[in-house]
């Protein structure tokens, strides 16, 4: 049977939306309900759009709009010979559907199956993890460096930004992991003269340029990439992860001092105590405080009720 789309329209607007909108004027409550479905809706769509964005589904998803589309103005125009071969495409659409988005649609079914709905639903890991997981990568990448004596200059951001030394490098905007650290330091390579910045949990910039410290009570020995170091864990409230290209030693830069030569536990206890035990601690701590002045404020304010009831009721 054909169904043309431009011809059921009109029938379609009459006994669905019309007497949709005149059931909301005798039932109010029902708007919150369409409200919630249609929040429902939107947030699947998008959660369906950001799983099959960047995947050759996506340009399957536009020749099927496009397919829709024809199919509707067909039947607009009247074309019923065009009408009625699209409709039959349209309506083998599920099977072709199941088909086409096969793989997308496993992956989604596997999550659901699994723990990971917060991956289905877009929602990123917490971000305590996911600092700490980037500076188990680090560690990694500088044990690796000092095993082939290979010298590595690490910056890692922490409050105050330094966006002035990312821009003076190779802008990568990258996923922190091991292999690409160390591949960036390889001797011979583009990118490995220089400091890498990471910041905001991603890869932002290598071939850094970073300033160097000149304070004469610097051991001389120290190398261009330990002055450099301190340079900017002096400017900054940065912490540096320094391996030299002599000794294979592993150092760190943090307030304008050096800790050398440190172990890979101290190495991975120093940048977790720094870097997310403190900033992650007092974060929690602040917004405890403010769960507290709002709790007092509300109870002086109820106290300040009572109070003028009281008074109102002893006038009386």
């Amino acid at each position: 049977m054909v169904i043309n789309l431009g011809m059921n329209w009109e029938n379609f607007y009459k006994d669905n939306i019309v007497e949709y909108i005149k059931s909301l004027q005798t039932n109010p409550f029902e708007l919150i309900t369409l409200i919630i479905d249609l929040t429902i809706v939107v947030f699947l769509m998008y959660c369906f759009f950001r799983i099959v964005k960047g995947s050759r589904a996506w340009q399957l998803i536009k020749g099927i709009a496009f397919l829709i589309i024809t199919t509707w103005i067909s039947g607009l125009l009247n074309l019923k010979i065009l009408n009625w071969i699209l409709t039959g495409i349209m309506n083998l659409g599920v099977i072709a559907i199941i088909v086409i988005f096969q793989p997308e649609l496993r992956r989604a079914l596997e999550q659901l199956g699994t723990n990971k709905l917060t991956q289905f639903f877009g929602i990123d890991k917490d971000l305590s993890t996911k600092t700490k997981e980037d500076i188990y990568k680090v560690v990694i990448a500088a044990t690796e460096l000092s095993k082939t004596k290979t010298g590595a200059l690490i910056v890692l951001e922490r409050d105050i930004k330094i966006q002035d030394i990312i821009a003076t490098g190779i802008p990568m905007n990258a996923e922190v992991s091991p292999q690409l650290l160390v591949n960036i330091f390889e001797p011979k390579t583009p990118l490995h003269d220089g400091a890498v910045v990471i910041s905001g949990n991603k890869i932002a910039s290598a071939a850094c340029v970073l300033p160097l410290a000149d304070d004469k009570d610097i051991a001389k020995e120290l190398g261009t990439r330990h002055r450099a170091a301190i340079g900017i864990s002096k400017e900054s409230d940065s912490i540096v992860v320094v391996v030299s290209e002599e000794t294979g030693k592993i150092s760190v830069a943090k307030d304008g001092t050096l800790i050398a030569d440190v172990r890979e536990d101290v190495l991975k206890k120093i940048l977790i105590s720094n870097i997310v035990t403190k900033r992650f601690a007092s974060e929690k701590k602040e917004r405890k405080n403010k769960l507290k002045e709002w709790k007092d404020r509300v109870k002086k304010e109820k106290d300040k009720d009572k109070e003028k009831e009281k008074e109102k009721d002893q006038e009386l």
